[in-house]
């Protein structure tokens, strides 16, 4: 509690599940310390919030980012994409830097954040007045609603802080510029949005007053914000355990989930699904496979070790798993990361392979370079795992760092603090 007494906390996302399920433990642990609680987004994600037992509040209308994705399929497999995976290194010049800006604020940041979001969830700040305001990364409306209503506000991270990390790059570069060559598409826009209300830009409105940090130490990427450290917590949303998730395996089990995107067929793999399934099952293995009906009609016959599923909830499943193969999605890996069990990722486009390469440093999962997997080798990496006990013991390493973090309800005592200190 603050002084004051309880605190208003509003949540903000884009309607996109998977952001806000990395933020259901905070908000619960929130509600749980006697706080009143309430999520905002866009109307296509009322009924998950309210699935998680929380209020919820539309704002705006829908983003159509999912639909400019799927037109996109049909781009080139080798055409360029979004790769974060030498990031940690420092050396994108400024030019890169600003294409990065350039090219994506006005296509995917400025999209998803639509002036009807924005403007519906200002309007709503200023109404309701939070103390705090917390937002997922890509959520930069709930840092312009903050500011408007004179909030505290906080990011809170659902995986490595790329988006930071460039940002503080970039700033670098930029001081290094002339000044005739000055150039901020990102603060550009934010200043633009924030001048409607009457406010004026700050760096704060990029990352937060704050950073809240999922990641265990090991998995993060240093940044110069502040950040409050917290144990990852997985929320997978509605679940039923499966009968046969109850009884041990047989052999060892290895888990192939692909999440959203390639459930909706939404983006590009490397490797088909039906490679994949294919060749896997040539191990002696249990493969479960999480796979919507379109992708299992697309399988045909299937091996007796194949287990193909719509749906299981990772939080139980992968407990049971001795290997776990993923498009690299924030939550799958941060699950598989508590859950003790090495991973090989997939890599594609985005921090996916900065991912697939932080845990091959640590020994807990196997690297290949974006857009070079292969089915063959993709079963290879799985048997190498299984063959290795050395990749088990550094997940198990890595699970122990995780859970050594204070939980989402230990860590609210110093968001109390914080937002004490920062309201206003």
């Amino acid at each position: 509690m603050t002084g004051d007494g309880p605190m208003r906390v509003l949540f903000a996302t884009i309607a996109n599940s998977t952001h806000f399920f990395s933020m259901v433990p905070a908000a619960w642990a929130l509600r749980s310390a006697g706080h009143e609680v309430r999520v905002a987004s866009q109307p296509a994600l009322m009924e998950t919030i309210a699935d998680a037992g929380l209020t919820a509040v539309p704002v705006g209308t829908d983003h159509d980012m999912r639909e400019k994705i799927a037109a996109s399929a049909s781009i080139p497999a080798d055409a360029p994409n979004i790769d974060f995976t030498h990031v940690r290194e420092g050396t994108y010049d400024f030019h890169h830097l600003l294409g990065f800006y350039t090219i994506l604020t006005p296509a995917l940041f400025a999209t998803m954040n639509n002036d009807t979001m924005v403007d519906d969830l200002v309007a709503y700040a200023r109404e309701w007045q939070p103390d705090l305001v917390v937002w997922e990364p890509m959520t930069w409306s709930g840092a312009v609603a903050a500011k408007a209503a004179g909030a505290a506000h906080a990011r809170l991270l659902w995986g490595t802080d790329v988006l930071g990390l460039i940002r503080q790059q970039f700033l670098g570069a930029l001081d290094r510029q002339p000044a005739e060559v000055h150039e901020d598409p990102f603060a550009e826009w934010l200043g633009w949005t924030v001048a409607k209300y009457g406010l004026e830009f700050d760096e704060e409105l990029t990352t937060g007053q704050w950073t809240i940090e999922q990641e265990p130490p090991s998995l993060q990427v240093r940044t110069d914000r502040r950040t409050v450290s917290m144990q990852y917590v997985p929320y997978n949303g509605r679940a039923v355990l499966p009968d046969w998730l109850r009884e041990p395996p047989s052999r060892p089990r290895v888990c192939l989930t692909l999440g959203i995107s390639a459930r909706e067929g939404i983006g590009r793999s490397t490797v088909s699904v039906a490679d994949m399934v294919d060749s896997l099952s040539e191990l002696d293995i249990e493969l479960v496979a999480t796979l919507n009906a379109d992708q299992r009609a697309a399988l045909g016959e299937v091996r007796e070790n194949v287990r193909l599923v719509d749906f299981v909830p990772l939080h139980a499943l992968l407990p049971t798993c001795s290997a776990v193969i993923h498009h690299g999605g924030a939550g799958t890996w941060s699950t598989a990361t508590r859950a003790g069990v090495p991973q090989v990722v997939v890599p594609e486009i985005w921090d996916t392979g900065l991912k697939a390469t932080m845990l091959a440093e640590l020994g807990a999962g196997v690297h290949q370079p974006i857009r070079t997997m292969t089915a063959d080798s993709l079963r290879d990496h799985v048997r190498r795992i299984l063959e290795d006990q050395s990749y088990t013991e550094a997940a198990a390493k890595l699970q122990n760092e995780m859970r050594s973090q204070r939980s989402p309800a230990e860590v609210v005592t110093e968001l109390e603090r914080l937002t004490s200190e920062r309201r206003g």
